[in-house]
């Protein structure tokens, strides 16, 4: 990769640090680069915690780490608060990540964390977010549910709105030549999903990776998981 000022997306670490770590060597990333994070940092892989701490420690020493907010962490935040909350996922490696057993012995501040998150971000060409958009309704960016749950937001796309934007996402993973696919083919579909199932390498040989998209030069690198 290019090692001039770039602007990277990442999604769906899922508690895969090492694998995290080594596609932040990749990058090179420096202080004059921008990274932005879609969500899904916990859960699934065995360092959770990790993830969130190396997000912060990165942040503290004055690196551009943008995070947006995953259904995994509207799920935890929303049964940290709400007794009566619709959600009932519990995931025990993230319990385990944090040394706890349940999930009220996390601690706030990383409750408070993920439910501070923003849904989308908007940059250059691009509007970042979790999992897609409704282009269903007039302004897509008032239905955030579908940003943290919707599956196939190509086929909802509404060009007219995007007016030349593309939109960049995860949440359902996708094999390696499907996102490298998509990528060349951005001009007559802008929609890209760039989650290739980090967790998940069992299931295919084209899953297994941290997908790491370079923004700028538009081109992707596939850090295969560590963890």
């Amino acid at each position: 990769m290019s090692k001039t000022t770039t602007k990277y997306a990442i999604s769906d670490i899922h508690g895969a640090h090492q694998t995290f770590q080594a596609a932040l060597e990749i990058m090179n990333l420096t202080k004059e680069d921008e990274l932005y994070l879609l969500g899904d940092y916990i859960d699934r892989g065995p360092d959770s915690k990790g993830v969130i701490d190396t997000i912060w420690q990165l942040q503290a020493d004055g690196y551009q780490v943008h995070c947006l907010k995953g259904n995994h962490e509207e799920m935890v935040a929303d049964q940290y608060y709400d007794p009566y909350s619709k959600y009932s996922y519990k995931d025990p490696q993230l319990m385990a990540s944090f040394g706890v057993y349940g999930l009220r012995e996390i601690p706030r501040n990383y409750i408070d964390w993920m439910r501070a998150l923003p849904h989308y971000i908007e940059v250059d060409d691009y509007i970042l977010v979790h999992a897609g958009l409704n282009g269903l309704i007039d302004d897509p960016l008032r239905d955030t549910d579908s940003m943290l749950w919707i599956r196939d937001s190509r086929s909802t796309l509404n060009h007219q709105w995007l007016d030349g934007r593309i939109v960049v996402h995860g949440h359902t993973p996708i094999a390696r030549y499907g996102i490298q696919h998509y990528l060349q083919h951005l001009d007559q579909v802008p929609d890209l999903n760039i989650d290739n199932g980090c967790v998940f390498g069992r299931r295919s040989d084209q899953l297994g990776s941290l997908c790491v998209l370079d923004l700028t030069n538009r081109d992707v690198v596939f850090v295969k998981c560590l963890d």
